[in-house]
């Protein structure tokens, strides 16, 4: 399953990123995590020094690699330069298993506290000024149109805040999407924004309340949000200890946030997994790409990389290069 973590900014969308993932991590599950936020601190959460993060090779400086390896022997993809963000795979293309061995991994992946963690990349002095942002979490966008997760494999991603997300196809490509809601005003604001842009895209959207006080705190996001609320996380010591250097184990966690992690893992886990609408999405999300910029800059019609016969998930991976689902 694949799931992404929203919501507004400081909402704690990075913190429970963290959690979900190390307590599945924490049960042998196999997790792949992506830290695909503009501010990159997910490595920091699930233990990393700021030093060790630093150091992390970002999938934005390695697009070259994940476009040639992905490109296989697609014949509809002459180079990888020809390559976009949306790039949609095809017949000949590599698909990816959330965890194997190949050369983007071994390259751009470490393990953290039983986590396969992967990161965007900061902005860099070369970006000021000239880039934007989803520059680098294409990388990520092109790995997710390419990645197979099988049964009781997860995919945990750190969005960007607030609605971001919304720039590219990138907000379909997920099972669950976890809109992490703090008790305010303004949070309940960027919960109603993404909801409203996600409604004609059949997006599975589950909100789940965090940094919650007392009784009040409920109630406030129980009257806003309504059945939407899946669960909520109180104010943690645990998450306290981590954010002042002191990652403790998931296991100390307390109860009631455990519990909520749970009910999270459910849904998750009861989640139907409909890869024909993978992957008309990613062509819906192709072409609008192809016929708004990305032709004219390749000076192509890039909607010829569209192979209408193409079948996506574990089917596919025999022919692909990839290991099969077992």
């Amino acid at each position: 399953m694949k799931i992404a973590f929203v919501g507004k900014g400081g909402s704690g969308k990075t913190t429970l990123s963290s959690l979900f993932a190390r307590s599945l991590a924490a049960t042998g599950s196999p997790v792949l995590a992506f830290d695909a936020d503009i501010n990159q601190h997910l490595g920091v959460a699930l233990g990393l020094s700021e030093e060790e993060c630093a150091r992390m090779p970002p999938l934005g400086g390695h697009l070259p690699l994940i476009k040639d390896y992905l490109r296989g022997r697609n014949p509809r993809i002459p180079d990888s330069d020809a390559m976009v963000k949306t790039t949609p795979p095809g017949a000949g293309s590599r698909l990816l298993r959330a965890v194997e061995d190949n050369p983007i991994y071994e390259r751009c992946v470490r393990e953290v506290d039983g986590v396969r963690l992967a990161v965007t990349g900061p902005f860099t002095d070369v970006d000021l000024g000239v880039a934007c942002y989803h520059s680098k979490v294409g990388a990520a966008e092109l790995l997710l149109n390419h990645l197979v997760d099988g049964p009781g494999e997860y995919v945990v991603v750190d969005m960007t805040a607030g609605a971001d997300a919304f720039a590219s196809g990138l907000f379909t490509r997920f099972d669950v999407t976890f809109l992490v809601c703090e008790p305010t005003v303004r949070s309940i604001g960027v919960y109603r924004q993404y909801l409203e842009y996600a409604k004609d895209f059949d997006v599975r959207i589950a909100a789940v309340g965090n940094k919650i006080s007392d009784d009040d705190d409920r109630d406030f996001l129980r009257t806003q949000l309504g059945s939407d609320l899946l669960t909520c996380l109180s104010t943690s010591r645990h998450v306290r200890a981590a954010e002042r250097g002191e990652v403790r184990p998931i296991s100390a966690l307390e109860d009631d946030n455990t519990a909520a992690l749970t009910a999270m893992r459910d849904v998750v886990d009861g989640a139907e997994k409909d890869w024909a609408k993978f992957q008309r999405q990613a062509v819906e999300f192709h072409l609008r790409n192809a016929a708004a910029w990305a032709s004219d800059r390749a000076g192509h019609d890039l909607s010829d990389q569209v192979d209408p016969d193409f079948q996506h998930g574990p089917a596919a991976l025999p022919f692909s290069g990839a290991a099969p689902v077992s």
